[in-house]
């Protein structure tokens, strides 16, 4: 069974930075692509991130490019998502994802 948990999130100012986890087991961590998605209050599920199985291949939404960094330890089956200079409208609820598989979420509000 695949579980993926997530840490980090919660109240930061704009222009503040977050640094969100999300470690992975019931899968080999290794060998998969992960993504990052939000969903903003009464919005859609959106893409933020992804990210190869090496790393060595990222991808991200035009409206996180430059400000947002995902990362992975596949010593440590564990996935980041770096988030400097927030705005706002990056509050929402992030979730991590492996092929078919969601973390729980975790909230990020950013607020003055």
């Amino acid at each position: 069974q695949v579980q993926l948990v997530q840490s980090g999130g919660g109240l930061v100012q704009p222009g503040g930075a977050l640094q969100l986890s999300c470690t992975a087991s019931g899968l080999l961590f290794r060998a998969a692509p992960m993504d990052w998605y939000r969903q903003p209050p009464g919005k859609e599920r959106e893409f933020v991130a992804r990210i190869s199985n090496t790393g060595g291949t990222t991808k991200y939404a035009d409206s996180v490019k430059g400000r947002f960094t995902i990362s992975r330890d596949n010593s440590r089956d564990t996935l980041y998502l770096q988030m400097n200079d927030l705005y706002v409208n990056d509050t929402a609820v992030y979730y991590c994802k492996a092929g078919s598989n969601w973390g729980e979420g975790t909230a990020v509000t950013v607020s003055s």
